[in-house]
């Protein structure tokens, strides 16, 4: 089953949480795109997705995830104990979103921006972009 995850590619948060992603999925279960790409803006269009979402997007067969429930999702396929964070799940979508939005809305401010540099990635992780 094909997994994208969309994510903010101006932002180090972001970048970062892909990498943790990426280290904690071996099995590849994840491929990535940003949201600023082509490719994003088509899922993004295709799946209708609000305009207002501007961080973290999952895209899981024909359904696409937002905010706190995409970040459980993902961390449902992870390795290691991360999979436990998934009974979050069981936490009202009201009060888990207000939790992503808090940090969402401040990641500029406390992570910064990414500048025009970036570290290049392996062959077999560079595959996992789109």
């Amino acid at each position: 089953m094909q997994r994208i995850v969309l994510f903010d590619g101006d932002c180090l948060f972001c970048d970062r949480s892909v990498q943790f992603i990426i280290k904690r999925d071996p099995a590849a279960h994840f491929q990535f795109a940003s949201l600023q790409s082509e490719l994003g803006q088509e899922l993004i269009a295709k799946h209708n997705v609000p305009a207002t979402v501007d961080s973290l997007i999952l895209i899981e067969k024909d359904n696409a995830y937002i905010k706190s429930t995409a970040a459980l999702r993902i961390a449902k396929k992870l390795d290691g104990l991360w999979h436990l964070v998934y009974l979050c799940i069981l936490i009202p979508s009201p009060i888990r979103d207000g939790v992503y939005n808090y940090i969402a809305n401040h990641r500029y401010r406390w992570f910064g921006k990414k500048d025009d540099s970036c570290a290049l990635p392996s062959p077999e992780v560079r595959k996992r972009f789109l």
